[in-house]
């Protein structure tokens, strides 16, 4: 277990029997069946995978619609899970869980209603905003962060009733807060890090990293290259990043969210950058010098390279109990937590 890939049968035993679930807080890519493969490879037993990030609800239903026919097509190596028993079962069978989730509101539009209807099709968690202001609050690249609206405090309670997890990555500092105050259940920030270590829009200040830890929520520390300062990043210095986090907020609250991101085109990186909302040229967590893809660091290529974490942790300090707290166990709890509804 030592930076060496186990199956997914593997890592998908109970944490309760001494063996580990690895879980990816947030993968984002144009999926194929080879990077299905290397979640297999990396020891994955549960990724929650990006949906939506800029459409409506009928876009983002023709997108779950192609994951229900990969689910189909993929049934020996994926399955959807809708609850953590379901995590167990699967990736105790071998495959790996997918949770589907947005990366913004989007889907939801203006209509309220919209919530319970795609967490019935299994959608468990919802990112408050992308890159832009929504009806909900502000992105964290907004000049001005307006706060949480009216209408994001309604989505947070509906989210809140039915299960379904409040994401504040890419969400202004300032609706961020209101958020967690917001919310009567803990909340995450699926793929980020802290900003004292790499100051970043898209990372996270202490007082957020405190305030999301006071509730019971968690962060996934991501790789992801804009987000650390380049790709020359070593595992040892990601891994002090992490080791940041779980100073500031304890090691029940840090895991793990790569923003894996792969098999994009250029084009495909202009949408996801620009969305529909400008016909500028948008860098979103890049930078005029540095537009587009970066290689990802040598320690973390592909979700192949997943169980790698385990030895970078190791380097820094992290014990085994510790390590599989980070890898998986933090996020088995908290997503435990989070999908049991609270109807009516």
């Amino acid at each position: 277990m030592h930076g060496t890939a186990v199956s997914a049968t593997e890592a998908g035993n109970s944490q309760d029997s001494g063996r580990r679930i690895y879980v990816d807080a947030l993968q984002c890519s144009n999926w194929d069946r080879a990077l299905l493969e290397q979640w297999q490879a990396g020891g994955l037993g549960c990724v929650h995978v990006t949906t939506s990030i800029w459409d409506g609800a009928r876009e983002t239903l023709r997108t779950i619609a192609r994951w229900k026919r990969r689910f189909r097509d993929d049934s020996d190596i994926i399955a959807q899970a809708r609850t953590v028993d379901d995590i167990h079962t699967i990736a105790a069978s071998g495959r790996t869980a997918v949770i589907l989730g947005f990366q913004n509101t989007s889907p939801f539009e203006d209509d309220l209603g919209m919530v319970e209807i795609f967490h019935d099709l299994g959608v468990r968690v919802a990112q408050l905003t992308y890159n832009i202001a929504n009806y909900v609050g502000s992105s964290c690249y907004e000049p001005v962060d307006g706060g949480l609206t009216r209408f994001g405090k309604n989505v947070i309670r509906e989210m809140n009733r039915i299960g379904m997890i409040v994401d504040l990555s890419h969400t202004g500092p300032i609706t961020s807060m209101q958020a967690i105050t917001a919310s009567e259940r803990p909340v995450m920030a699926s793929h980020a890090n802290a900003a004292a270590v790499w100051r970043h829009p898209r990372n996270l200040s202490d007082e957020l990293l405190r305030a999301l830890a006071d509730r019971g929520g968690i962060i996934g520390c991501a790789p992801y290259p804009h987000l650390t300062g380049g790709d020359e990043v070593t595992g040892r210095q990601w891994a002090e990043g992490v080791a940041h986090c779980v100073e500031v907020m304890g090691i029940d609250h840090v895991a793990i969210g790569t923003d894996s991101s792969h098999h994009f085109s250029d084009d495909d990186l202009r949408f996801i950058r620009e969305g529909y909302w400008t016909h500028e040229p948008n860098f979103g967590a890049g930078s005029p010098d540095k537009p587009g893809w970066l290689p990802w660091p040598a320690f973390f290529r592909t979700p192949a390279d997943f169980a790698n974490f385990d030895t970078v942790l190791s380097e820094v300090g992290f014990d085994d109990a510790e390590r599989a707290k980070i890898m998986g166990g933090n996020l088995m709890r908290f997503y435990g937590e989070g999908f049991n509804p609270q109807l009516p």
